[in-house]
């Protein structure tokens, strides 16, 4: 059986392990699942609809290429790790003035030609998709502050301790209970 039903139970991080054995609609599946967290996060930083396209279909194929890594460990939270390969990209397109296409090109994979209303369809995905407002549907405030200054905003815990007047301990406490909640929220335990 194929298709989204026959993963609805499985963890991201089976989808992946799949994925890595063969099973092409299992990293489909994981696409589906997280492309719209992580095009959130990149048009919370672009706010250009065909830039966070591209950046994405980058992610993505990034992604992929680790997954078939035999000699790389798969990550305990498969989200957070694909938001950080999307940080990575982010910073490179920064760095290099344009979207990199090294990992579509690793894959043969043509350029995704984007269309008014697929760039409609990006806008709207990301204003749908606050990524800090479903933290807070599963998290108390002080583990959704200490993981997004942490995960998404990519900031060192020494500076989060001093904006929190608290110590890196703490942060750490808080930022490790809150991806630890998250795991068994949605299913990602190992």
């Amino acid at each position: 059986m194929t298709g989204a039903r026959h993963y609805d139970q499985e963890s991201d991080r089976a989808l992946l392990e799949r994925a890595r054995d063969g099973e092409a609609e299992a990293f489909g599946e994981f696409f589906r699942r997280r492309h719209q967290v992580v095009l959130a996060y990149l048009m919370a930083r672009v706010r250009e609809p065909d830039v966070a396209g591209d950046l994405l279909d980058e992610v993505f194929c990034a992604v992929l290429i680790t997954v078939h890594e035999r000699d790389r460990e798969l990550p305990e939270l498969p989200v957070a790790w694909t938001i950080g390969v999307a940080r990575n990209k982010l910073f490179e397109s920064y760095r290099q003035g344009r979207v990199q296409a090294a990992a579509r090109q690793r894959l043969a994979l043509e350029p995704v030609v984007l269309h008014d209303a697929d760039l409609e369809l990006i806008d709207n995905v990301a204003r749908d998709t606050d990524v800090v407002a479903r933290l807070r549907e599963e998290l108390p405030e002080e583990q959704v502050h200490a993981l997004r200054a942490r995960v998404l905003d990519d900031r060192e815990y020494a500076e989060i301790a001093t904006e929190l007047q608290c110590s890196e301990s703490v942060v750490r406490q808080r930022v490790s209970r809150g991806l630890r909640t998250l795991r068994q929220r949605l299913g990602t335990q190992p």
